[in-house]
């Protein structure tokens, strides 16, 4: 291989060899604590809202670089209100969870409006929205904390002891059913693999070399075999880990697979090329932020269910983790560019950083200026990036 194609290699999968240094650094750093069955299960509970609000804020970003500043807020706001009418109100808890889901989707419609139909920047109109939501969420707790008694919806959402998907087979010390689930998943995304590449040669496509696809879907597969091993060694699918899957996968067929998806890039990559082409631009943002809306809500529940209580302090910083997991994840300061899977590979990256500085007792200040030097490092890299193509 030469000097070129391994530059190429390194270009292309930058952010998986930057995942596999940081993780080996921190596994060396915390003498190996960081990948502990129970620590293993925990980044994934933990940061279940990150990888959630990731992929709702890299539909934004497609739409031309725009982001969503309120979603921490509305998290908080959506949360608040469940949790008072569950609590506070005795409303079943599945009425409850609908009415969250029309709060947010409602609330990203309201800014999705004037964004989409009356141009208010994003940054103006979702900063308006983190303060106006911060201050309801004070509003409707009255500043004190409402704690969840619901068991069904606390264990459904992901909070808990026992939020885990059940072992069918009942083995004593391994959950088998996690493992098979995690050599499933290696087959299915093999089998995806292979047939994705026949296609492209069938109609003529560029193809990448075999001894590439093969060597990155081998590596892929070791690490969800490897992950499941983990998490089959501790209490097995944490339910945060379903309703994480469920959302990546269903936005990433959306992106790559279906028309909405390539709309959102092509308004990205050039809005008035795209307008003249006869997309709606307009129904494009609004369609962005109506989702992020709705994403939020769904954070809103996980986040109280994890929790077992509402206070008017959550969701603070989650938008900064969910905009630096899409940059650092590769999707485009400049929009247009981005994918799901990066997205995920940008949230496992702080993930692990937000991990690893815990266990190793990094002071919390340190931990945002590790955060926000990485998060810059990443625009750095796109920005020269976009230079030397052009």
């Amino acid at each position: 291989m030469n000097r070129a194609k391994v530059m190429s290699f390194i270009k292309a999968n930058t952010m998986i060899i930057a995942l596999v240094f940081i993780s080996a650094f921190f596994v060396w750093q915390t003498g190996g604590k960081i990948i502990l069955p129970q620590n293993v299960s925990n980044l994934i509970s933990q940061n279940a809202y990150v990888f959630v609000l990731a992929t709702g804020m890299l539909l934004c970003i497609l739409t031309g670089g725009n982001i969503d500043l309120s979603v921490g807020s509305v998290v908080c706001f959506v949360g608040a209100t469940g949790a008072t009418l569950m609590e506070n109100k005795d409303v079943n808890w599945v009425i409850a969870v609908i009415f969250m889901l029309i709060i947010g989707t409602a609330i990203g419609a309201w800014q999705g409006f004037w964004i989409a139909y009356v141009r208010v920047p994003p940054f103006i109109c979702t900063l308006a929205g983190m303060l106006i939501f911060r201050g309801l969420s004070n509003v409707v707790l009255d500043g004190l904390t409402v704690s969840l008694t619901n068991t069904t919806f606390i264990k459904l959402f992901g909070g808990g002891a026992d939020c885990y998907v059940r072992d069918i087979f009942g083995m004593d010390g391994f959950h088998l059913t996690t493992m098979l689930t995690g050599i499933l998943a290696c087959v299915i995304y093999l089998f995806l693999q292979i047939q994705g590449r026949i296609k492209k040669t069938k109609k003529g496509y560029e193809t990448e070399s075999l001894k590439k696809m093969l060597i990155r879907s081998v590596i892929i597969s070791l690490v969800i075999l490897a992950f499941s091993l983990q998490l089959s060694r501790h209490k097995g699918i944490p339910t945060a880990l379903v309703i994480v899957a469920v959302v990546v996968l269903v936005y990433g067929y959306i992106t790559s697979k279906t028309i909405l998806g390539r709309h959102f890039y092509a308004v990205g990559g050039n809005e008035k090329a795209a307008r003249l082409s006869g997309i709606d631009t307009n129904r494009i943002y609004f369609i962005a932020y109506t989702n992020m809306g709705f994403l939020a809500a769904l954070v809103g529940m996980m986040t109280i269910a994890r929790l077992t209580s509402a206070q008017p302090s959550y969701g603070q910083n989650y938008e900064m983790d969910a905009i630096g997991s899409c940059f650092i994840g590769g999707a485009s300061a400049y929009g247009g560019t981005g994918k799901v899977s990066g997205v995920i590979i940008g949230a496992l990256l702080m993930g692990v950083i937000n991990m690893g500085m815990i266990i190793m007792r990094v002071d919390s200040n340190w931990q945002k200026v590790i955060k926000g030097l990485v998060l810059l490092g990443a625009v750095i890299f796109d920005v020269v990036s976009k230079k030397k193509n052009n």
